[in-house]
This record gives C-alpha cells, structure tokens and sequence, in this order.
C-alpha cells in the first residue's frame, strides 16, 4: 500500500526554509503528487528552529489521500537540518529512526542562546552528533552546507535542497526540483548553484574514514592563526623542548600571544609551559597524552591574551574584519558600506590600561562611562581606533597587565606547591581548571576574578583546607569553581503584598 513520503525540515530565522518547503511542494505538483506543508515557528532567532512539515504522496492520478498536519516520532522518512544542534535536538525528540529516517544536515554551528549566555565555554559537543547520526539514521548526509552556500552566492536553503534531492530521499525528480527553483524567479540563478552544489555533495558523500568536520565560531578556545613574523624562533623551541602532542597546541598559543603583543610575550607563555610540563612528567602525563600540560597551556593563552580597550581597538581596525563585514552584507565593489561601532567603556576599562597610579586615580574620581558610536569607516573614527591600538607597546606597563601577570604566577605557583601533582594529578587538574573563572572584563572580569582569588586563599593556599587530604581539598575546590561558574544565582521571586478586596453596591 502506497503511503505518503514524510520530510521534516529544521531551519533557523533568515535561512529561507519557508522558500524551501514552498520548493518541495512546487516540484511535487510538477511531478503530479498531491503534497501538503505545515509550519510551526521557533520561539525566536537561535533559542528554536522553525520546522516544516511536508508530506508527498507518490501516486499520479490517485485518490486525494487524508494527510497528517503535524509530524510524529518515529514517522519520519527524511529529516533535514540547516545546522548540526538542530539535527541533535530531531535526535533527541525521536523524530529519527535507524528504520526509516533519512538524515540531511549541514556540520557548521551557529550557536544557540543558550550556549553564548554561560560565562565559560557551554558549546554542545558536536562530536556526539556526528558520532551517533551513522547509528541513529538509516542513513546520514552531513557536510558542510553554509561553506557551500557562501561560495555560490546564496542562502543554505538551496544547498540543504540540492543534498535532499541527491540522497535518494525524495520521490521527485532533480528536473523538477529545478523548475520549482526557476518558478519562485529572483535569485534563481544562484539558488540552482546552490542546489547543483548540494546534489552533487550528496550523489557522492565523502569517502569512508573521512570524518566531517564541525565549523563555527570559537567560544573560549584557540583556533588557526596565520603565520606571524617572529614565529619561526618559537616554533623551533616547541619541536626541540616539548612533546609530539603539544605542538599543535603550543604553535597556536605562540601565534596568539606574538599578534596580541609580541615575539617576547610568547617566549614568556613557552617559559612559563615548560614550567607546567616539568609537573606533569613528575606526575607521570605521558601515558595520558600529557592532560595537564595540554589544559594549561590553553587555558594559559587565552589568560595572557585577556581583552581591553588596546585589543579591541586593534581587532576593529583590521582589513580583515572590513573584509568580513563587506562579505557578509553582500556590498558591491562599487558600494559603500559604513561601519558604526557602539561603544561603552567603563571607567575602569579605561584605567585598565594606564599606569598604576594613574589608574587608581581614575577609578576613584570617574563616574560612569559613556555611550560613544564612533564610525569606524571614516577617516576620523578609524584614527581614533587606531590610535589607542598603537598604544600596545605600552601595555606591560598598564595596571590591569600588572596584576594579570601577577595572579598568573600565583596560579602556576599553586600547580607546583606541596607536591600537588605527584599527590594526585587529579587535584592538580582541578587548580588548572580554575583557571577558566579569569575571563571576560568590566564587571564580569571583577567577580569572576574575586572567585578565583578566593579559591587560592580559602582552598589551595590554606594549610588547614590542605591538611584534610587530598580528595576533600579536590572536592571543595571543584564545587567552588562550579559554583563561580554559575551564571546568575536563583533569585526569589519578590513578595506580592495582597490588596484588599472593595465591595461596592450596584447603582
């Protein structure tokens, strides 16, 4: 018995999946199927998808079959997702099953609210999903569809087509899917390149063993930098002085820290690793893929490269990110595009990157910052970015510089103290990873920085938290630092006062 071909496809704001349910329906009717399409909305931009429902009846000519409006789990012949958490989120509802389904989704991440709103790294793990898609669904196509998109000049809607069409999902054919393309007019000529490129990704996936890679932005991590001048000096060290499996690594924090200041600054961060690996090798992290070292020297980086008003003036000015901006909002060559920057340094931002004394001054005499929105592709705004980012020499000698340097050396004192790691490399791993409170600035910097200097003194630093041995002091330190972690603590809510209640007679 016939029946209907059921696709659920997840999509977020902006992606065109309206325009492509529209699509699969178009190119039904033009193959003679009855098709009906359903929509229900996300709650807003990245907190949910919009999904769409669609159901195709194979049969020309047929009676008018009675078709569902909503999906149901397990009844899923093809599951499309424009982004790799949508894909895990049809995983989790059950909408996708080893009997049935058909998994089309792209591996790039566009990250969810939830995940930006943490204070430390709240990235889903996208290996799991890429891990379990081959287990969950009959079968599982998955590339990278926002690449494909940006080089052919159009939205992932055409490309997420263009791979439903060529996994062999759809009873409809790759010359209607076209012509459902060419009906809907503007932009279809690059929709059709879209569509070309996905089809032709699907028709012939990657070949077995060639995993798929998961592109986004970096949250609290390091990724790729270009080569830098300076950096062949440091990454001959690396090779000489540190383990095969730290290179990758260290190559990256070394390129970091030479563009954050330079050449000397990531001779420090090596100096200071070596440091940190002489622990682990007393701790015996060879057979471990030296865990110690490798989290260290991460989480080491991204503290020496903390943010301030230098940094920020340095990253908006670069030709880069013009580049990127002029990208992503499609500009011409012949078109203008103006960039308004809205800034709100706070005082204490501004006395970050003075001298001391000056600093203290600063914050104690200055009010609140001020709103400034300064156009930063003008002449005068790109100037005054400029100008401050020139002022990079001078931060070594800048106050917030000072006391970063400073807690750093306490923290990787902390990691050599008392014998930590050949005690239990465990309660080491633990004094490293508070290091991950020690992130952000203005107000987040402060308080995320007061819970990590409270750790050193009620936890690591005190004999008496000390003496009670080593999985009690391993415990506390992991339940403070979670603790701090936490976003926003639970609030009640306010008291209601009750009113009484008036009682008038009818007129």
């Amino acid at each position: 018995m016939t029946r209907p071909i059921t696709i659920l496809v997840a999509a977020l704001g902006g992606e065109g999946g309206g325009v492509l349910a529209d699509w699969l329906i178009e190119a039904a009717l033009h193959e003679g199927y009855p098709a009906q399409k359903t929509s229900i909305p996300g709650v807003s931009q990245r907190t949910g998808a919009t999904t769409y429902y669609v159901e195709i009846f194979p049969e020309k000519g047929a009676r008018p079959p009675v078709m569902a409006l909503v999906p149901s789990p397990g009844g899923i012949d093809l599951m499309a997702a424009s982004e790799l958490v949508e894909a895990g989120r049809a995983m989790q509802n059950a909408f996708i099953t080893p009997e049935r389904t058909t998994l089309v989704a792209s591996t790039h991440r566009i990250y969810a609210t939830s995940e930006k709103m943490l204070p430390t790294d709240g990235r889903y793990d996208a290996q799991k999903i890429l891990e379990a898609a081959p287990k969950v669904a009959q079968k599982a196509v998955l590339f990278d569809m926002s690449r494909l998109a940006q080089e052919a000049g159009t939205v992932i809607n055409a490309v997420l087509f263009g791979a439903m069409a060529g996994c062999g999902a759809l009873p409809l054919s790759r010359e209607a899917c076209e012509a459902a393309i060419r009906g809907a007019g503007k932009g279809a000529e690059a929709s059709l390149r879209g569509f070309a490129a996905g089809y032709a990704q699907a028709s012939s996936p990657l070949p077995p063993g060639e995993r798929a890679r998961v592109r986004g932005n970096a949250v609290d991590t390091l990724t790729p930098t270009l080569s830098l001048p300076g950096r062949g000096s440091e990454s001959d060290r690396v090779r000489r002085e540190f383990p095969i499996p730290l290179h990758a690594l260290l190559d990256e924090g070394v390129a970091r820290l030479t563009d954050y200041q330079d050449s000397a600054y990531a001779t420090l961060y090596l100096d200071r690793v070596r440091g940190v690996l002489a622990v682990d090798r007393e701790a015996g992290g060879e057979p471990g893929g030296w865990q110690l070292t490798q989290e260290a020297s991460r989480l080491l980086a991204l503290w020496m490269s903390y943010e301030d008003v230098i940094r920020v003036a340095d990253l908006k000015t670069r030709a880069s990110r013009f580049a990127r901006v002029r990208k992503e909002a499609a500009a011409k060559d012949d078109q203008i595009v103006v960039v308004t920057d809205y800034l709100k340094p706070s005082a204490s931002e501004i006395a970050d990157i003075l001298p001391p004394a000056w600093a203290e001054r600063l914050r104690k005499n200055a009010g609140q910052g001020r709103a400034v929105k300064l156009r930063t592709s003008d002449v005068s705004g790109f100037l005054a970015m400029r100008l401050t980012a020139s002022l990079k020499p001078l931060r070594r000698r800048s106050s917030r510089f000072i006391e970063e340097q400073a807690l750093i050396e306490r923290w990787l004192g902390a990691l050599k103290r008392l014998g930590f790691a050949a005690l239990d490399a465990e309660l080491t791993l633990e004094i490293v990873q508070c290091a991950r409170l020690v992130r952000g600035y203005g107000e987040t910097w402060r308080k995320s920085r007061a819970a990590f200097v409270k750790i050193l003194d009620d936890l690591v630093e005190n004999e008496q938290a000390v003496a009670k041995g080593a999985d009690a002091l391993k415990l506390a330190i992991r339940n403070a630092r979670n603790a701090a972690l936490v976003y926003e603590e639970a609030k009640p809510a306010p008291a209601v006062k009750a009113k009484p209640v008036i009682w008038l007679k009818q007129g």
